[in-house]
């Protein structure tokens, strides 16, 4: 076994390492950029080294830095983990060319499964099922078009490079294909330096269905499925395993077609082979096809940890170091069910852009397991992927373990940045997941009930009004002569302003007022009703939805905003591209430009007739939130 390792990567896989290792009596070296030196990963690595600053292209993916970085402190071993380097084989070549080990898979099979049309071309040779699909050289638009035609519409575009839905578009008819071949590109270019795209059939009832393997480059075991259909944009919400629905036949088919994959490149680590299935009526062994191999650790591993008892970890620690599998495929036995949720900083309403901002308050429930790589105070970032926290809960049966899911969510509290709890609160709650009746298009076909969050109560003012004039905590105390004593406050969530009165009765009693309705509070122990927290000048109260109120400055109401004919920045980002210009007539749904945020392109669009009357930025210029963009005026 190793005696000391270096982890090439940041947040909660990076914590997730180093607690593993920590068990194992093994030393770790944390690496970080300047936006991270004083990450929680950081801090709880033995030792820590410095990249560079905070852009990846100058810290967390730069492959010589981080060797350097391993020779130094003499570790064995560079660990990957998830995302930037972690399927980069010329990095692996690299590790190994400096008599370092890199945890995880060869050289080779990374090459083998790192673009989907070579990937697919092999796996069908092996006899592993894939989609229909154009998987060829040929990128010529036209030629794509005429693939796409041929193969019929709707049609999926993927990048033949990376994952995590980028690159990716959903094209339902022949008139679209143009521009959104251009974006999928456009997106695979500036992600993984390879534009090439491959086209498949859609499938339109799909489900992502995933088998996790492990090898040690001679054989090769799984450990049973994730369900992975969750999603919004291509990208996972909620994981599972089992996955709803599955019978022995079929997981013994996707099993055995996941451990043929794996043996056909000498696969050695852990890695995840997933398969898009046909979900209508139900799953059956003859409708599922690959997609592509993740030659990694994935981020919804816990779920599997949780049905198996294995340590995913602990495993490619003692592979890596030249051990054999640990155990046979028969020893590896299915109990139970597990759900992972993901929290992150994001904006639901506006399409679950990123969001920033600084975590003021941060409270995780006990009832589940908790992978974090942040604390409370600190700074969500536009650097790097805005997770918050993954939740795993574990139970007997998928019920019991989706009740506690819920437990755990009700029981999370953040303020500081929007987050996607409420969302995930309600989704966990859909009549439609809780029955098991998964696919990939729950979300979108939910979007209206799941995405907008409810109004606040009249009680979620009312105490939010008492904690911002300072009252939240303890008896009320003080005395009026003849009247009760009243202050008002003044609080606002949106374009919505609410004055509350506060009558104070007694040192356990207030009567709140709001718009002329009276709810009274009462004290209960140490609180009024409600969780909540104060900070940076606002209020959040931690009901069934999370309700953030802003405390307004009397000096301050009459402050007019920027807005209406500006075109705000909605997140922080690059500008990859401006297509207005000043005097240029648009019309409503226009291209004005393009904003790149973790990856992900984002195209801004004309949200009324006008004329283009200043462009306030230019291309590869960073915005922050709400920053000015475009302005219009009337045409």
């Amino acid at each position: 076994m190793f005696d000391k390792i270096l982890i090439a990567n940041r947040g909660e896989i990076a914590c997730r390492i180093i607690k593993t290792a920590r068990a194992m009596g093994v030393r770790t070296v944390a690496v970080y950029s300047d936006a991270d030196v004083s990450a929680l990963h950081v801090q709880q690595a033995d030792e820590a080294v410095r990249l560079g600053p905070a852009p990846v292209s100058e810290s967390y993916l730069r492959g010589d830095l981080i060797i350097a970085a391993a020779l130094a402190r003499r570790a064995q071993a560079i660990h990957p983990g998830y995302g930037f380097l972690s399927e980069n084989p010329d990095f692996v070549a690299e590790v190994e060319r400096a008599g370092l080990t890199f945890i995880g898979p060869s050289e080779k099979a990374i090459r083998a499964m790192g673009l989907k049309d070579a990937a697919k071309a092999l796996m069908a040779d092996a006899g592993v099922p894939v989609v229909p699909g154009y998987h060829g050289a040929n990128q010529d638009p036209m030629y794509l078009a005429a693939q796409a035609a041929e193969i019929g519409y709707p049609v999926l575009i993927k990048a033949v490079a990376g994952g995590g839905g980028k690159g990716m578009r959903l094209v339902e008819e022949a008139s679209d294909f143009p521009e959104n071949l251009a974006a999928a590109q456009s997106e695979a270019q500036n992600a993984f330096g390879n534009d090439n795209v491959l086209i498949e059939r859609y499938i339109t009832a799909p489900r992502h269905i995933e088998v996790q393997v492990f090898g040690d480059g001679a054989q090769a075991v799984h450990l049973f499925e994730r369900d992975c259909s969750i999603q919004r944009r291509h990208q996972k919400v909620i994981e599972e395993a089992p996955a709803p629905g599955m019978t022995e036949e079929m997981r013994s088919a996707m099993g055995q077609a996941a451990v043929k994959a794996a043996r056909t490149i000498g696969y050695a680590g852990a890695g995840t082979v997933e398969f898009i299935v046909d979900g209508t009526g139900g799953l059956h062994p003859d409708r599922f096809w690959f997609m592509e191999m993740n030659t990694r650790l994935q981020v919804e591993h816990p779920v599997t940890e949780a049905v198996t008892g294995v340590d995913l970890v602990a495993w490619q620690l003692r592979v890596a170091s030249g051990e054999g599998l640990p155990c046979t495929q028969h020893e590896i036995h299915l109990r139970g069910h597990a759900f992972e949720a993901r929290l992150y900083a994001e904006d639901v309403p506006a399409g679950f852009l990123p969001a920033t901002g600084r975590l003021s308050h941060l409270r995780f429930p006990t009832n589940a397991r908790i992978d974090s790589g942040v604390r409370e105070g600190d700074e969500i970032s536009a650097w790097y992927d805005p997770m918050i926290a993954k939740l795993t809960t574990y139970g007997p049966d998928r019920g019991a373990a989706l009740q506690r899911l819920r437990s755990a969510l009700d029981g999370c509290e953040v303020a500081g940045t929007l987050t996607n709890l409420g969302f995930l609160r309600r989704l966990s709650r859909d009549p439609a997941f809780e029955a098991g009746d998964v696919d990939t298009g729950l979300i979108a076909r939910n979007a209206e009930n799941l995405m907008a969050d409810p109004p606040p109560l009249q009680a979620d003012i009312a105490v939010a009004g008492l904690v911002a004039a300072d009252l939240g905590h303890g008896p009320l105390t003080g005395f009026t002569l003849w009247d009760a004593l009243d202050r008002v406050i003044s609080l606002a969530q949106g374009d919505q302003v609410f004055d509350v009165t506060l009558t104070v009765l007694g040192p356990d009693i207030c009567d709140v007022t709001i718009d002329g309705q009276i709810t009274q509070l009462t004290r209960s122990g140490e609180g009024w009703g409600a969780r909540t927290a104060r900070h940076d000048g606002r209020v959040t109260v931690f009901g069934p939805a999370c309700q953030t109120f802003s405390i307004v400055d009397p000096l301050d109401r009459n402050v007019t905003q920027i807005g209406g004919d500006h075109i705000l920045a909605p997140m922080p980002g690059l500008v990859r591209s401006v297509a207005a210009k000043v005097g240029q007539v648009v019309s409503a749904g226009d291209r004005l430009l393009v904003l790149e945020a973790m990856k992900m392109e984002h195209v801004l669009r004309a949200p009324r007739d006008g004329v283009v009357a200043e462009v306030c930025v230019a291309p590869d210029t960073q915005v922050t939130a709400q920053m000015p963009l475009v302005y219009l005026e009337p045409a």
